[in-house]
């Protein structure tokens, strides 16, 4: 057999196992926690790969929260139309139900982001890491603690501050809803609140106060560590995000504080940036910083 063909197989052999394991255990947990209604099909939950066989350079994209691979979707196949390999992981209680989500620590998505990084470094010897809301804290969270993994880091609307007063007692809510499930008074405890999503047909419509919970301890963490991200970095904020303060890109920008970190503003009216009719603005962007990371590499 050609060494180079074999090399290939190997390669595909490769990735094409983890990602088979990490479909499995999607599977498994879209038949244990599937709720009639909130539900979506599995394609939208479903972590997937766009592989480039051609390309060295591989991107890991993070999802947002109560949202699922099918959010970055259009993000990923811009990248591969330039020659790039995609890994659209899927975080931990996303893509099967809020019930699902209620349960999960933002350790076990980082554990998600972990696997999704395995499978890249089967076929890609260069790999930079984005991701949206959530997942661009995430993403900046990896970049901060293995710096080794990652050429580059891009983050789009992280949550570093949400909007609204309510947001702030969070964590008291939490307390509570702890204290009266001890007391065996479910009915007083408020688990959920209402989510008026940008994607319906991706998005989860209530979000667990846990996971809310989860999102600004991890934010929390990566406040603290930003000083120290070692490599490049694009941050980006939709100006006028109705969910995410739109100070947040800027309060994270300077806080990284070094000369290889863009700062972009998007000026639009919702969260959801990586999706629709502005999408392709943002993405321009990405390819744009991703010329400096990659100079002559991307098609």
């Amino acid at each position: 057999m050609n060494v180079s063909v074999q090399a290939e197989n190997e390669i595909a052999f490769g990735y094409a196992d983890l990602l088979e394991k990490e479909r499995h255990l999607f599977n498994e947990e879209y038949r244990l926690f599937f709720l009639e209604g909130e539900t979506k099909p599995r394609n939208i939950g479903e972590p997937f790969l766009l592989h480039n066989a051609r390309s060295e350079i591989g991107a890991l994209l993070v999802h947002g929260l109560m949202a699922a691979p099918e959010e970055v979707r259009e993000w990923a196949e811009f990248l591969y139309s330039k020659g790039v390999t995609v890994c659209a992981t899927r975080l931990a209680g996303h893509g099967t139900s809020a019930v699902d989500l209620s349960k999960r620590r933002f350790d076990e998505w980082m554990a998600s982001v972990d696997r999704g990084h395995a499978i890249l470094k089967t076929c890609c010897k260069k790999i930079f890491i984005g991701g949206f809301s959530t997942g661009a804290g995430l993403a900046l969270y990896q970049a901060i603690q293995k710096p080794d993994d990652f050429d580059a880091v891009v983050s789009i609307s992280a949550p570093l501050q949400f909007k609204g007063i309510s947001v702030n007692f969070v964590e008291l809510l939490h307390v509570w809803n702890q204290f009266a499930g001890s007391l065996g008074v479910r009915r007083f405890r408020k688990a959920y609140v209402r989510n008026h999503p940008d994607n319906p047909h991706i998005n989860y419509y209530r979000c667990p106060v846990q996971g809310i919970v989860e999102v600004r301890a991890l934010m929390r963490k990566v406040w603290k560590s930003l000083p120290s991200l070692t490599i490049p970095a694009l941050i980006m904020q939709g100006k006028n995000d109705p969910k995410v303060d739109g100070q947040s890109g800027q309060r994270i920008f300077r806080r990284i504080n070094r000369p290889d970190a863009v700062y972009r503003e998007i000026d639009f009216n919702q969260h959801g940036i990586v999706r629709g009719s502005i999408a392709r603005t943002v993405f321009d962007s990405v390819e744009k910083f991703l010329d400096i990371i990659y100079p002559d590499q991307l098609i």
